[in-house]
């Protein structure tokens, strides 16, 4: 078994099973420990500013990795105009480097701020970093090798419906230079992570929250005594 076997043929599978299975045990057996945690009430001001463009940017960069996965032949055709394939890779580029300044910024703020340190555990560093990585190797792939709107969905998209089909084929991304290898490695390692992390609060459709009544959050309640 050489490298490229174990790391992307034998541990994406490794991943998959521990985020199914792992998830679903956290659903079923423990699910008031599926959370956030937010840490708002003990710091609001870097939270905000490193929140809004790491969720906003995450989540936009993974529509836009999810189409190429679920429709590459639209992408493909997309890019046929080289206005719109510019257009296409500095917007993906701008959200890559918004989410980085998030990351940063959450991450500084985890590190630094005592009373959300106080509350940090191992885990949140490791996925911050990771994070921290994903988006760097995929920055750096999209300034190196660019396009890769053009030519992920030739390379990157048959070799992941390979995996989900149980049918790999690892040598496709064999050959790939290092920085994309790095780039797709990580994405499995964030999905071995995902279901021990409190990530794993996505999961979650908080549907309810559209049709409850109004909270009233009162932070001091004073109890006005009767006079004698």
């Amino acid at each position: 078994m050489n490298w490229n076997t174990l790391l992307f043929l034998v541990f994406p599978y490794v991943a998959l099973v521990l985020a199914v299975t792992v998830t679903v045990y956290r659903a079923v057996y423990r699910p008031f420990s599926i959370s956030a945690l937010s840490s708002q009430l003990l710091e609001r001001k870097q939270l905000y500013w490193g929140s809004i463009p790491f969720h906003w940017g995450v989540v936009l960069i993974l529509l836009g990795h999810l189409l190429a996965l679920l429709v590459p032949r639209s992408i493909l055709w997309w890019n046929a105009v080289p206005a719109r394939l510019y257009l296409l890779e500095a917007t993906g580029l701008a959200l890559a480097l918004w989410a980085t300044l998030g990351v940063l910024v959450l991450l500084y703020r985890r590190v630094t701020h005592p009373r959300v340190r106080a509350v940090t555990t191992p885990m949140d560093l490791v996925v911050l970093v990771l994070l921290l990585v994903q988006l760097l190797s995929g920055v750096a792939v999209a300034t190196v090798y660019r396009f890769g709107s053009y030519w992920g969905p030739e390379v990157f998209t048959p070799y992941l419906w390979s995996i989900l089909t149980l049918t790999p084929r690892p040598e496709l991304v064999q050959d790939l230079p290092w920085v994309v290898q790095l780039h797709a490695f990580n994405f499995f390692v964030l999905l071995a992570v995902f279901p021990f992390s409190r990530l794993v609060h996505i999961i979650t459709v908080p549907l309810g929250y559209l049709i409850r009544p109004w909270q009233v959050v009162i932070w001091v309640r004073r109890t006005r005594f009767p006079q004698v």
